[in-house]
């Protein structure tokens, strides 16, 4: 802990450098270049990936992999914190802590380094943009992230505006599955004083709406857990018309696979059903299909047992079960990951905010004691299973 408790004026800098220069979806040149230039004054090799901004590292070489993983974008909000380093970028900021994450992973990446003859393998790091539209992780899979060399385990963070620093927690279903979806419903507008004379697409919304809704309180158990929300009804522009169409967009959150598949499938058949009985056509766009985040449990122990030998202080959890999503599944579902949930409340609690507020702060403390978990958890992981 120590050396990385010297790395901290560095990565607050750094930190800070990235938050003034946020940068949206996966087209994250600054933030790349960032990046790219760090690893470069470190002697880390490195691949960028142009089409969709991400870079993968590689320290050490041979034996098994461990993957680290960092997610880089922002957000289109504009930020109200009133820190010094701002946004310079008008109706963007770092509003979910992501410029934490990537300086940590940095950090981390100077701790391997300078240990890399002692490292009984290959760590992998890996920078990616897109995370908030779950866009990011898919192409570098397709690049071949998991692979050559192979990775063997996963580890992610990320740091919660909302839990006191010095705590962490984890769990199994840490993270929902999440389907998106919109549907357009085509039918046949006509003037409000005679709607027989049409086919009225906000009637069969409202139907759908209902069904979708009665789908979740009559064919899941109330003891697994699933929501679903109609988060857009958009029809009309006059109140005497019927109009030509509407459009229902929405998300459907799940943990368990089995029933994450069985209601996507029912959510498509009740709407589907629904719109032939009112005649009415339907489209369905799918707007996100991503799996749960589920992490393997004797690796949860392991990188808790790891964090806690070089920060005996932390306060670690096995209580991280919510309801949001990430595109770190993508990794979760194909090699064994474990996914910790970081403290980084400010010690004002009055200035508390959540992710994704305009308003929102985190506590720069973190980023030394992120930086030595990530290199910590790897380290030890590697020497276990050599």
């Amino acid at each position: 802990m120590s050396e990385a408790r010297e790395l901290q004026g560095y990565l607050t800098d750094l930190r800070r450098e990235l938050h003034r220069v946020p940068e949206i979806g996966t087209n994250t040149p600054r933030t790349m270049k960032i990046i790219m230039r760090e690893l470069d004054k470190i002697g880390i090799s490195y691949t960028y990936f142009e089409d969709c901004s991400g870079i993968v590292a590689t320290i050490g070489h041979g034996g098994k992999c461990f993957l680290l993983r960092a997610d880089c974008d922002a957000l289109p909000v504009t930020e109200e914190s009133g820190v010094e380093f701002c946004s310079t970028v008008p109706g963007c900021m770092h509003a979910c802590g992501h410029d934490l994450h990537t300086a940590m992973l940095i950090g981390a990446a100077r701790l391997l380094k300078a240990h890399e003859g002692e490292l009984k393998g290959t760590v992998k790091l890996m920078f990616q943009s897109g995370e908030e539209s779950f866009s990011g992780s898919v192409p570098l899979i397709e690049h071949g992230l998991l692979e050559d060399p192979h990775v063997d385990a996963a580890f992610a963070m990320h740091v919660c505006s909302t839990l006191p620093f010095g705590t962490m927690a984890y769990g199994r279903y840490v993270l929902s599955a999440v389907y998106g979806f919109r549907f357009t419903l085509t039918g046949k507008g006509c003037h409000g004083s005679m709607p027989d004379l049409g086919i009225d697409p906000i009637n069969t919304g409202v139907h759908i709406y209902l069904g979708l809704q009665e789908l979740i309180a009559r064919e899941v158990s109330p003891q697994e857990e699933a929501v679903l929300t109609i988060g857009r009804f958009s029809a009309g522009s006059v109140p005497n018309v019927v109009p030509e169409s509407a459009v229902l967009e929405g998300t459907l959150r799940t943990f368990k696979p089995e029933i994450t598949e069985y209601l996507r499938r029912r959510v498509d058949e009740v709407a589907r059903g629904i719109a032939a009985a009112y005649r009415t056509k339907l489209d369905i766009e799918v707007l996100s299909k991503v799996p749960a985040t589920i992490c393997d449990m004797d690796l949860n122990l392991e990188a808790e047992k790891s964090i806690s030998a070089v920060d005996p202080d932390m306060n670690i959890s096995p209580t991280f079960h919510s309801m949001p999503s990430e595109d770190f599944a993508f990794v979760s579902e194909k090699v064994p990951s474990a996914y910790f949930y970081v403290g980084a409340g400010v010690p004002d609690t009055s200035l508390w905010r959540p992710q994704h507020n305009s308003k929102v702060l985190f506590n720069e403390d973190v980023l030394h004691h992120g930086a030595a978990a990530h290199a910590s958890v790897a380290m030890d992981w590697l020497a276990r299973h050599q």
